[in-house]
């Protein structure tokens, strides 16, 4: 019988967000954390591991991105160009 397989994101000292860094199979959460620790973070870069059921990752299709994202394009005020920035604004 196969294992499940869970998706694995470390946090490392460098920052604040969590990345995902691959996958693993193990028969339960408690493992999947310890072979997460064993196979990603052998170099000390973490300091924060999450492991979440692959099938438990909901995502949209690239297939159907001008659709799923549609809706955003109705909304000038979302994008920058509908603001005027003064001279003075360095960083934004």
């Amino acid at each position: 019988m196969s294992q499940p397989l869970w998706e694995v994101f470390v946090r490392s000292r460098r920052g604040l967000s969590h990345t995902h860094v691959g996958s693993l199979r193990a028969p339960d959460a408690h493992m999947a954390l310890r072979h997460a620790r064993d196979v990603y973070t052998r170099r000390q870069e973490g300091v924060s591991i999450w492991v979440v059921p692959a099938a438990e990752v909901v995502a949209s299709s690239p297939d159907e991105k001008d659709a799923f994202f549609d809706p955003a394009g109705d909304k000038p005020y979302r994008h920058p160009t509908f603001y005027t920035v003064p001279d003075e604004v360095q960083h934004l």
